[in-house]
């Protein structure tokens, strides 16, 4: 097959042919029809991540595409099916799994960090059975790529970790891909959203979501939100975002951490104490919790096909992975391998 690889960290990748990979006794080969173009990649490529130990290495792990083969332990599914797969590929029989939270599963793998990722025409995939989630029809590969990761990320941190409710203000530091579905979600949820960002284009995006405020990083957020926000999520993973969003809550609010943090940060503990504040953390969404977010967005509800703003082939993604050194792009790129 043909996918993205690289020999070490930081190295441009390229394009080249590989051994198609074989399913596990417990899992499934995916067929890639689809796959975005995501930060965490680039956190991977210049090694933040200690999964990846082996090269080469191919990124990628959201992704949408047709199932090509199965293990023989697997029974829930068939080549043909249409399926995407959450970034957190779980067990489903240790501590966390049985307690319902896959998406911190004691034994999780990763495609594109534990093993070869979907930046190629073919993706294994470990047990099948707990993580394939079936699309509807309607539903295009290049949309329901970003399910995997980036838009399921934002729809658990919103609602089911930061618990936002209708008429709550809702800050959120970075409009990449994760930041943008956020705006989405919270919108649909009823709430009121302020989005932060360097970028006037990124902001300009937001707007269209839905924020009623999109205003440049560096903003005091409690001014703009008569106190403060109520929920606040640092969706792009740095220390000055994750203070600044910290700093923007109102007395009791609640902090959500979506964006990998490359060093550990320096927290204001003055402010987590003096306003008793929430700090959580989110980290993706179980398979199982797909159903709920897969009805809005076939009602209309959800409008992640409003983020896809790239299509680019396997060619372009190298090129496109290094890019992001300078900046995540607004909205959601999609690989078609």
């Amino acid at each position: 097959m043909r996918a993205v690889a690289y020999e070490a960290f930081g190295e441009t990748p390229t394009v080249r042919t590989v051994a198609d990979p074989a399913p596990a006794p417990h899992g499934a080969v995916v067929r890639v029809e689809a796959t975005g173009l995501c930060r965490s990649d680039w956190h991977g490529w210049m090694g933040h991540d200690p999964d990846i130990r082996r090269f080469p290495h191919v990124p990628g792990h959201e992704l949408a595409g047709v199932v090509e083969a199965v293990g023989p332990r697997v029974e829930r599914w068939a080549p043909g099916a249409r399926v995407t797969v959450p970034f957190v590929c779980a067990c489903g029989t240790c501590a966390q799994c049985v307690a319902g939270a896959h998406q911190i599963c004691d034994r999780q793998t990763q495609p594109g960090f534990t093993h070869w990722g979907s930046f190629a025409e073919l993706v294994a995939i470990d047990w099948a059975d707990v993580n394939l989630v079936a699309l509807p029809d309607e539903l295009e590969a290049d949309v329901a790529a970003a399910l995997g990761c980036r838009f399921a990320t934002a729809y658990r941190a919103v609602l089911q970790v930061g618990r936002v409710r209708a008429g709550e203000w809702v800050a959120v530091h970075g409009c990449g891909g994760v930041g943008l579905s956020a705006v989405l979600v919270a919108v649909a949820a009823g709430a009121r959203v302020i989005a932060v960002d360097v970028s006037h284009a990124a902001l300009r995006v937001a707007r269209d979501a839905g924020a009623e405020l999109a205003v440049p990083a560096g903003a005091d957020v409690r001014e703009h939100t008569s106190g403060g926000a109520h929920v606040s999520l640092d969706a792009i993973g740095s220390e000055a975002a994750c203070a600044a969003s910290i700093a923007g809550l109102r007395k009791r609010g609640r902090h959500v951490q979506i964006g990998l943090l490359p060093d550990a940060p320096r927290v204001p503990m003055d402010l987590v104490i003096g306003r008793e504040l929430e700090l959580l953390g989110s980290h993706g969404m179980a398979a199982h919790a797909y159903p709920e977010m897969l009805a809005l967005v076939a009602g209309g509800r959800l409008r992640p096909d409003r983020l896809v703003t790239a299509r680019i082939g396997l060619d372009e993604a190298p090129q496109a992975l290094v890019a992001m050194t300078d900046g995540s792009p607004v909205g959601i790129t999609v690989i078609r391998p």
